[in-house]
């Protein structure tokens, strides 16, 4: 069972080794603030998916609460009542209202019931894409640090303007900063599979899934920048 589930713990070493390296390699690179706070996400989120698997007892002790309370009022009108001074028991049209009035009840109050079980889904939906909405925001943080990581710096020929950003002239340190960004954002996708791990919701799993594609089409990007500076060497 080991490597069937995703262990938070071990991401978020990753993540730590991963600041670690570009602190060594970038020190003064803004890219190691986000490598920071890529870590510090990663244990936040990895509290909150791991929250998240424990059911609301009290939202199951309100609609216990319900489910017994409208067991027992069904109980009092249909035995408690003297339902004979109510309609004769010779009068068979308003027996058959009376049943299906009955019938009605049931199934509203059943309708009602499954609407208050799905309410623990709705708040732990709520709350999942709350902590997304944080992990994407990260992600396209890393995608900006990378936008301007451009392989054309490398040739002879490039000119910068007086307003160009600051670029990396050596392959090797390019090609290993663009390598970094696209590290993080894999362990950005891996942290949003957390909740996928720990809610059951297809909801849940469709946004997971739009994440990890965002990550991987981002990442994708970066490495054909990587292949130009391999052509390049």
């Amino acid at each position: 069972m080991r490597y069937r589930t995703l262990d938070p713990q071990l991401i978020i070493e990753t993540a730590e080794r991963l600041e670690v390296r570009i602190g060594e390699r970038f020190p003064e690179a803004g890219l190691r603030g986000v490598a920071a706070e890529l870590v510090s996400l990663s244990r936040d989120l990895a509290k909150a998916a791991k929250a998240l698997e424990s059911p609301i007892w009290w939202l199951r002790g309100v609609i216990i609460a319900a489910f017994a309370a409208g067991v027992a009022v069904f109980l009092f009108v249909g035995t408690i009542l003297p339902l004979d001074r109510i309609s004769g028991a010779d009068d068979a049209v308003q027996s058959m209202q009376g049943i299906e009035a009955t019938i009605n009840t049931v199934i509203l109050a059943v309708l009602g019931l499954l609407a208050l079980v799905r309410t623990e889904e709705r708040i732990k939906r709520k709350k999942v894409f709350r902590q997304l909405h944080g992990l994407r925001s990260l992600i396209h943080v890393i995608d900006m640090h990378q936008l301007t990581k451009d392989p054309a710096a490398l040739s002879a020929d490039f000119k910068p303007t007086a307003h160009s950003p600051q670029r990396i002239t050596n392959a090797a340190d390019l090609a290993r900063y663009l390598d970094y960004c696209s590290e993080m954002l894999s362990i950005a996708g891996k942290i949003a599979a957390l909740f996928a791990q720990s809610v059951n919701d297809d909801v849940v799993i469709d946004g997971v899934n739009d994440i990890e594609n965002l990550s991987s089409n981002l990442s994708r990007k970066i490495w054909q920048k990587i292949t130009l500076i391999e052509d390049r060497r």
